[in-house]
């Protein structure tokens, strides 16, 4: 028998709110090392990847904790990492793992940063935990089940109108060929809502669309890791989210729109205007 059937076997039988409950124990434990190291950055700890794109010693260290938790949860799955810490074969069930979702604000010790963590079955999430370390907020959800910030049932917020709304999105930082239609984008709400917000975490800020803080929220450039947890939560709790051309391929589309339901029509209609056309 291989490993992926092993693995089907031992998922199908398995209890998923259980393993998200952990999953949430692991973010926890693993925040609070995040947390000790918060200002101890030294500039050799400090890695450039890419333009303005950052590692530190301390989203490695994070991302081997979470894989080896994570493993021994689940055995037999394979993973998605930003650190590329972990891989195995892609098929059945992968976890998806950003351990420090905004490396540039916790190297300037800024909040908001954060752990985000999926669970994807083939081609399915199916569960979704994001911790935000400085305020100590888990916010999680399985299949089937609400969306939980802290113990207590989230949703969306009821906005009815763009005009009401608060917008979160992040802004280019390493690919500017499309700076021109995101700054449309960017004029258009800053026009026709409550305000703009950019926190420097985009699982944090999906997170918060979940739970109502916000109430649309799009970007382009983004990674799997990014978004497969926080995309995950806000379904869960009520919102949706699609790509630019309204399609279902904003995990690994490196494009995402989202909004409460109330607002997502309006809100697609004039993002996607801008962005749908974009070069991939």
């Amino acid at each position: 028998m291989n490993v992926s059937s092993i693995n089907l076997i031992y998922t199908n039988n398995m209890d998923l709110e259980k393993i998200c409950m952990k999953t949430v124990s692991l973010a926890r434990d693993t925040g609070e090392y995040i947390r000790s190291e918060s200002g101890n950055q030294k500039p050799e700890n400090i890695k450039e990847k890419g333009v303005h794109n950052f590692v530190t010693t301390v989203d490695t260290t994070t991302e081997k904790k979470l894989v080896k938790g994570l493993s021994a949860l689940l055995p037999g799955s394979s993973f998605i990492t930003e650190e590329g810490t972990a891989g195995g074969e892609k098929n059945g069930y992968i976890w998806i793992i950003d351990p420090l979702d905004g490396t540039t604000n916790f190297i300037h010790g800024l909040p908001p940063y954060s752990i985000s963590i999926a669970l994807m079955e083939d081609d399915k999430v199916i569960l979704g935990v994001i911790y935000e370390i400085n305020l100590k907020e888990c916010f999680y959800s399985w299949k089937d089940a609400p969306a939980f910030l802290n113990g207590e049932k989230i949703s969306v917020s009821g906005t009815s109108t763009v005009n009401e709304s608060l917008i979160a999105t992040g802004f280019p930082f390493t690919d500017y060929r499309y700076l021109d239609p995101f700054m449309k984008c960017l004029e258009y709400c800053m026009k026709n809502s409550r305000g703009v917000r950019r926190l420097g975490s985009a699982a944090v800020d999906l997170a918060y669309l979940a739970c109502g803080r916000f109430d649309a929220f799009y970007e382009y450039g983004l990674s799997p890791w990014d978004v497969a947890a926080g995309s995950f939560l806000i379904q869960q709790a009520g919102g949706r989210v699609s790509d630019f051309s309204g399609g279902d391929n904003y995990i690994f589309g490196r494009e995402v729109i989202a909004a409460n339901a109330g607002v997502f029509n309006e809100f697609f209609l004039n993002i996607s205007e801008f962005m749908r056309n974009t070069p991939k």
